[in-house]
């Protein structure tokens, strides 16, 4: 899934080409893609683009008073083009889902695309950002809070860290990779209860979530869309390496699966040497 890195270098990309170009046409290839209706898909041409940016994990492209909303979901991307079709996609042939021409039918301008069968991907056309459901409800941008900020967001809580830092409602922008990274780097457990942290563990963990998302998106930015998926992979210390050893440490990368995603960690480094079951084999061991 495109997490706050991608997106804004996403973002950073449409600002750089696609700013003060009109829209040419759109192309819906599915029908469900689309979760708004009025403004019709139709106000859009003709629309200058004013300006690109990225609320949590949604990407928002300014339009001349409106707002093409994106949520990428966990297969969906944004592919630009410098020149594409001009005949319009069949619907449900290939992973298009929308595409929209700048300038002229034909020209530059850009494919979203998801794979796999479960389309989950979401666009929205409105005249504020905070129409949309899921941007209304984001908790504070993940590298919007200062030290102090982030400790009164985990005072009481009772969620475990990994529960709690990827819920949008709580903290916005980060997903399943980056906070395995997040949690590797500042050395705690994805099963601690974020409530009982000590100083020095806030302490780790706001300085790994902006050390480690600041990293991310200085290596983002500025990447050929293309290349982002690329760039992140190669970035990650446990995220995705199960059976490769820590970098920091050298022990096994273990994962723990859940019905459609797992994580992964390294027991040395987080757990005091302890291996936490694989949810599918038997309980979680705390």
């Amino acid at each position: 899934m495109p997490e706050l890195p991608e997106v804004e270098a996403l973002a950073e990309h449409l600002r750089t080409h696609a700013l003060a170009r009109p829209v040419a046409r759109t192309d819906l290839a599915s029908m469900t893609v689309l979760k708004t209706f009025d403004p019709p898909l139709s106000a859009l041409t003709g629309r200058l683009v004013t300006g690109a940016a990225r609320h949590g994990k949604f990407l928002d492209l300014e339009l001349d008073g409106l707002h093409l909303v994106v949520h990428l979901s966990r297969a969906g991307w944004l592919r630009w083009h410098d020149q594409a079709s001009a005949t319009p996609p069949k619907p449900g042939k290939g992973p298009l889902e929308f595409r929209v021409h700048l300038e002229k039918v034909g020209g530059p301008g850009f494919d979203l695309t998801e794979a796999g069968t479960q389309k989950r991907l979401a666009v929205y056309i409105v005249e504020d950002p905070m129409q949309v459901p899921g941007v209304a409800k984001l908790g504070p941008d993940a590298l919007s809070l200062d030290r102090a900020s982030f400790g009164e967001l985990l005072a009481g809580r009772s969620e475990r860290l990994k529960t709690l830092i990827v819920d949008q409602q709580v903290l916005a922008g980060i997903g399943n990779a980056y906070s395995d990274e997040i949690l590797h780097v500042a050395k705690l457990s994805p099963f601690a209860s974020a409530g009982k942290l000590d100083a020095d563990a806030v302490d780790r963990l706001h300085a790994a979530m902006v050390g480690v998302l600041s990293e991310a998106v200085e290596r983002a930015v500025g990447q050929d869309a293309a290349r982002l998926k690329g760039e992140k992979r190669s970035g990650m210390r446990v995220h995705a390496r199960t059976g490769l050893p820590c970098p920091v440490c050298g022990d096994t990368v273990r994962e723990v699966s859940y019905a459609e995603r797992s994580f992964q960690y390294c027991p040395t480094c987080q757990t005091q040497g302890r291996a936490l079951a694989d949810r599918r084999l038997s309980r979680l061991v705390k």
